[in-house]
């Protein structure tokens, strides 16, 4: 089931090729041109990470990369915002267990 809005009376969506990433394992598909987050919403994904004190479920908030709601781990990089980061062929997204591993 997709979330994806299709048509809007204002505004137009010129989305890119239609493309495939893993999340936890499973292949999802996006757009070029979208979010990781964008993507992962379309998709029905609605949790992207958990709080570290009480680990509450984190999602989709403030979509422009001023919170950490959003940090997972891409292409094995801890703490990224997804909702700022362009989703990409072939990437591999992995929800992020606590603060995450720095390397």
């Amino acid at each position: 089931m997709s979330s994806r809005l299709e048509k809007h009376p204002i505004l137009s969506f010129d989305r890119g090729k239609k493309i495939s990433f893993n999340f936890d394992g499973s292949e999802i598909t996006g757009y070029e041109g979208e979010t990781i987050a964008a993507a992962l919403h379309a998709a029905g994904v609605r949790v992207l990470s958990h709080s570290i004190e009480r680990n509450r479920p984190r999602g989709f908030y403030c979509a422009i990369g001023n919170c950490s709601s959003c940090m997972m781990e891409v292409n094995g990089e801890a703490n990224v915002k997804v909702c700022v980061t362009m989703l990409e062929e072939g990437m591999t997204v992995r929800t992020q267990e606590g603060k995450g591993e720095l390397l």
